[in-house]
């Protein structure tokens, strides 16, 4: 018996396409899926990577900060160094600068005066004292602008005073006290008081 077969031939290509579609639309999805875990898997890589790049650099910078506290804990200690330094060296030139003055006031004080007060203020020194008359203030004014060590006496005042039921002239100058520095250029033959100065 022959078999006829009685199926359309446009059913058959339709169910083909059909089938055809559903596999192209399946290798299409499964595609799409892979391309997505594929562009996830790599996001999520460069992310991981981008989160250690940046936890590396706050490491570093965390170390960095410490470092940079250490360093201005240094510069303060370097800073109060200096200055305790600069103290000393002050006290030191003060205490020299005090010897020069005595020694300078001792040869620089003519006979018939006598001081009562000394007075210092850095580089400027306050005198009062009496004098047996006006003309001896003058000479000492004039021997201690001859000093290698004191420079620029000024008169504040004068007056008559009694001393000891004698007549005297109570005086008040300011002069000023050259640094021991200001001569170590001169050498040391310049830092010792002129001859003429010292008295017997």
């Amino acid at each position: 018996m022959i078999r006829i077969n009685l199926l359309p031939h446009r059913e058959q290509k339709r169910a083909a396409r059909q089938r055809e579609f559903a596999f192209m639309a399946g290798a299409s999805s499964v595609l799409g899926l892979l391309i997505v875990f594929m562009v996830h898997t790599v996001l999520g890589t460069q992310i991981e990577n981008q989160g250690a790049r940046n936890n590396f650099l706050e490491t570093e910078i965390k170390k960095l900060d410490d470092q940079i506290a250490e360093i201005k804990v240094l510069k303060e200690q370097t800073q109060a160094m200096l200055a305790r330094k600069q103290v000393v060296e002050t006290l030191q030139s003060n205490r020299s600068a005090v010897v020069y003055l005595l020694d300078q006031l001792v040869r620089q004080l003519p006979d018939g005066v006598y001081l009562k007060a000394v007075k210092q203020s850095g580089n400027s020194i306050s005198l009062q004292g009496y004098a047996q008359s006006n003309a001896r203030v003058a000479t000492l004014m004039r021997s201690l602008e001859e000093s290698p060590w004191l420079q620029t006496p000024n008169l504040i005042e004068v007056k008559a005073a009694t001393v000891n039921n004698l007549r005297a002239s109570e005086f008040s100058l300011n002069v000023n006290l050259v640094p021991p520095e200001a001569d170590k250029g001169k050498g040391e033959g310049s830092a010792k008081p002129k001859p003429k100065d010292k008295k017997a």
